[in-house]
């Protein structure tokens, strides 16, 4: 059944204005946890919004990720999942993904599964709130390291470029 639509406007503007709010704060003090905190009510309402099986597991995947970046952030974890894994990167739904420190492997998991969301679902509330992710998660990763920011791009205008038809 799908879910009320009637205030979901003025909740998906309310969350996009946290989530900018968030990622300016963020990028002025350097703090991404700022940022993170700011975009926990878009993620928890994407839980919300999301009705398909697929749409609904990604949706559920995305906050457990987040919840464990959060943790990592928190607690200052340091963990190196490339050299554990013995890789700078794997292929994940469709997209490579570059491993290092969790504080970047979870955004960028999180913005593929952003991705995915807003592909595969027809809602264009659900879809709204996966480009807020999206957004707020490069903001994330540009925060916390701003070259694997700028690999992290590059290597997505590389994808897209060799997409287009010519």
């Amino acid at each position: 059944m799908a879910k009320p639509t009637k205030y979901a406007t003025p909740i998906c503007l309310g969350m996009s204005v946290l989530a900018l709010i968030g990622i300016i704060w963020g990028l002025l003090s350097g703090n991404a946890l700022i940022t993170m905190i700011f975009l926990i009510p878009t993620v928890i309402y994407e839980v919300y919004r999301t009705e398909g099986v697929s749409t609904t597991a990604t949706s559920w995947f995305l906050l457990a990720l987040f919840i464990a970046n959060l943790i990592v952030i928190i607690f200052g974890i340091n963990f190196d999942l490339g050299e554990y894994l013995g890789t700078t990167q794997k292929y994940f739904y469709g997209y490579t993904v570059p491993l290092g420190d969790l504080r970047i492997v979870f955004p960028a998991v999180i913005g593929v599964l952003s991705i995915v969301l807003f592909t595969r679902t027809r809602g264009i509330y659900t879809k709204w709130l996966a480009a807020i992710i999206f957004v707020t998660v490069l903001a994330i990763v540009h925060i916390t390291d701003p070259e694997i920011f700028q690999s992290i791009l590059k290597m997505g205008v590389d994808r897209a470029i060799d997409n287009v038809a010519i």
